[in-house]
């Protein structure tokens, strides 16, 4: 069986991707399009993933570690599905076989590079379902310099906030540790709540939430989320100095003066 899924699979799967990709098929959106969109809000990448039809790439209610952070990067994922033996033990030989040591969840960790964010399916499970502890969320850390979405539990809460270099969205926190489930597979299609997830896509975690965004509208989120910022700017000083009203700014088009005032403010602003 295959526990990652092979290179040819993976550049079918995501086969509108623009860019270049990882030696595994993964799209590897730009790094400086991954930081701007990390200055994208929910809502600015929302509306453009809508406006091409993707309407259920947000999931919300997450238990964040590190709420005043950013989570962004590219996805890495993976999907644990409840234990059966006889397919438990089929997936363990493969890994045994492959040279894997450890627990099946750190066969997924020993796979991330810097830049990565892992998303794991875990079927919302807390009790028995906490995919990391601190140690293995330092790895996470020590080799993505992201975090997480795990839609699982965690465990050793206290010692993951000492993480400071990276995020994590979870379920919920349980002491228990990981049982009674089997990695099904790495860099697949999965489920995340209401939202289907592709290996590559652009993981964006902020306060409301986490939203998946398909590599091939990552530069149009990302030049939106500027354009609106921009505009919010010169509508909000606009606000403040009472030039225009609430209804003449708060608008989805201004009107030429307006526009054509915005214009020259943007070239002074360079």
């Amino acid at each position: 069986m295959h526990l990652i899924t092979p290179k040819e699979i993976l550049i079918e799967l995501t086969r509108l991707n623009p860019f270049e990709r990882f030696a595994d098929g993964r799209p590897r959106v730009p790094d400086h399009l991954v930081e701007r969109i990390g200055t994208a809000t929910t809502e600015q990448a929302w509306g453009v993933l809508r406006s091409h039809g993707y309407h259920l790439q947000f999931e919300g209610n997450w238990l964040q570690t590190h709420p005043d952070k950013i989570l962004v990067g590219r996805a890495v994922t993976a999907m644990m599905l409840p234990h059966r033996p006889d397919f438990h033990t089929l997936v363990q030989e493969t890994g045994t076989a492959q040279g894997r040591i450890g627990g099946q969840n750190s066969w997924v960790i020993d796979t991330l590079v810097e830049g990565d964010v892992l998303v794991v399916d875990l079927f919302g499970k807390i009790k028995n379902g906490t995919f990391v502890g601190d140690n293995l969320s330092t790895a996470i850390q020590s080799r993505t310099k992201r975090g997480a979405v795990l839609d699982c539990g965690i465990r050793d809460y206290q010692g993951i906030r000492e993480l400071t270099e990276s995020a994590f969205f979870c379920r919920g926190v349980d002491p228990t540790a990981i049982a009674d489930v089997t990695l099904a597979g790495i860099n697949l299609p999965i489920r995340v709540g209401e939202a289907t997830v592709l290996p590559g896509d652009i993981v964006l975690g902020t306060p409301s939430g986490v939203i998946f965004i398909p590599p091939h509208l990552a530069q149009e989120v990302a030049e939106t989320a500027a354009d609106i910022q921009s505009r919010d700017r010169f509508g909000k000083y606009c606000l403040s100095i009472g030039k225009y009203t609430p209804g003449e700014i708060d608008v989805p088009t201004w009107p030429a003066p307006i526009e054509a005032e915005y214009q020259a403010w943007l070239a002074q602003q360079g």
